[in-house]
């Protein structure tokens, strides 16, 4: 499917839901033959390259195919047409995705569990794949995250309308980052103030301090530095449905004096600030792009300031999954450890300290789903079929990913290499509890 043009959400219109990329259904492809002999043996050849997982495949006349005698099923993947086993078999990375929100493959059993035994399974398998099959079935190159390509990008994804994500984000500040589990038994709003309170504690705020945020959602952050810390904050955001959010809320809570939200890019901050943060922003920057935001971050950290970037990430460098890049996060490359850290050594920083909430995220995801799948039906009504399925695998294949550590959850605390005015252990994280008590 050729990606087609977003169409502007517009929450005034009436009648017709808004159309997006993903609302576009594939062409249905049916089909009355019987599989033939060699579509039996490819489907047993991919899952054998797969590394053999408890997956069985159910093809269009109902026949089952296991990778060998010796494995028992747990998971079953159903296929509807005998087309979609050879889209499946040309790029499993970006047809996987495709064929399951079009409704031409369908999974029984529970899909974030398929998805975990299959990266996990995957990961060691391909360690023996020729490099033939590495180039067949390769990710690409995220586009580009020039000014201009930054802001369709973030369109594309964050301009989907604030009703879609009031329907599953948290309640209290609509936090579409990792959330911060400090004992398992948080709720998901408990869990994304004590987030936001872990991280004014590793910016060691102070009344009076001024701060500058890239990226700021729908600024629940800078909200909440504002109210609890006393702080002014200037959050930039190049996503016009979040920022007009943001701008009204902090008007309701009164905030305004100490909150501004600036619809700009990054990479025009002015101004110097005691802290620089960012929350999820550094994924759409591109690795290009990081000696310009290492330089932005320089000149706007006063010599005593603190800045935290707070990213998903990886072990290593590795390009994102195609349909995620293709379908849903356009521009999307979740750096590794080692560009993460050289952000700070392009800008001569000196790194306090690395956190990994890998396992948080994977909690986050987890409440999310079960919230997006409570309201599927109101997804379904804003958009359709096809667009609920597709988001239900991108949950699915998230929650997946951080639980086979195929992603990370980062968050790195630096600052001028010749600053000494920097606390000199953690205490200060853990004196008393990040998250709020339940009402």
């Amino acid at each position: 499917m050729a990606p087609q043009p977003v169409k502007e959400h517009n929450n005034e219109q009436q009648g017709a839901a808004p159309q997006h990329v993903l609302s576009i259904p594939l062409e249905d492809q049916p089909t009355e033959r019987g599989p033939y002999s060699h579509e039996r043996w490819i489907i047993g050849k991919v899952l054998r390259m797969a590394g053999s997982p408890p997956v069985a495949f159910e093809l269009w006349n109902g026949e089952r195919v296991l990778p060998d005698e010796h494995t028992e099923s747990q998971f079953t993947i159903r296929l509807t047409d005998h087309k979609a086993l050879y889209q499946l078999t040309a790029n499993p990375n970006l047809a996987f995705g495709d064929l399951y929100s079009a409704g031409r493959l369908h999974v029984d059993g529970d899909l974030p569990d398929l998805l975990t035994t299959l990266y996990r399974s995957v990961h060691q398998a391909r360690k023996a794949w020729p490099r033939w099959l590495e180039a067949l079935w390769r990710n690409h190159a995220p586009r580009p995250t020039g000014l201009d390509d930054a802001k369709e990008n973030i369109h594309h994804h964050y301009d989907l309308g604030n009703e879609f994500y009031q329907l599953w984000l948290d309640t209290e500040e609509q936090q579409y980052t990792c959330a911060y589990f400090e004992t398992p038994d948080l709720t998901l709003e408990q869990a994304q103030l004590a987030k936001l309170e872990h991280v004014c504690r590793k910016l060691n705020l102070q009344p009076g301090q001024t701060v500058v945020e890239a990226g700021c959602g729908w600024g629940g952050l800078a909200r909440y530095m504002a109210s609890r810390y006393g702080v002014k904050v200037k959050a930039y955001n190049i996503s016009r449905e979040q920022v007009s959010y943001a701008r009204q809320e902090a008007q309701r809570r009164g905030l305004d004096h100490l909150v501004e939200y600036v619809e700009d890019d990054y990479r025009n901050i002015t101004g110097q600030y005691d802290a620089f943060v960012s929350i999820g922003m550094l994924e759409h920057v591109g690795a290009e792009n990081y000696p310009v935001l290492a330089n932005v971050i320089k000149r706007s950290l006063k010599p005593h300031g603190l800045a935290l970037l707070h990213s998903i990430g990886r072990n290593r460098p590795t390009l994102t999954n195609a349909w995620i890049e293709k379908r849903i996060f356009p521009g999307a490359y979740p750096p590794g450890i080692s560009e993460f850290i050289s952000i700070c050594e392009q800008g001569d920083f000196s790194v306090l300290d690395v956190e990994n909430l890998r396992l948080h995220y994977a909690r986050t995801l987890e409440h999310w789903m079960q919230r997006f799948e409570t309201h599927a039906d109101d997804v379904t009504r804003l958009y359709d079929e096809h667009f609920t399925r597709a988001w239900r695998m991108y949950l699915a294949g998230s929650i997946a990913a951080f639980r086979a550590s195929s992603l990370q959850l980062f968050q790195v605390v630096f600052t001028h290499e010749d600053n000494n005015q920097i606390p000199q252990t953690r205490r200060h994280l853990y004196a008393s509890p990040a998250a709020p008590e339940a009402p």
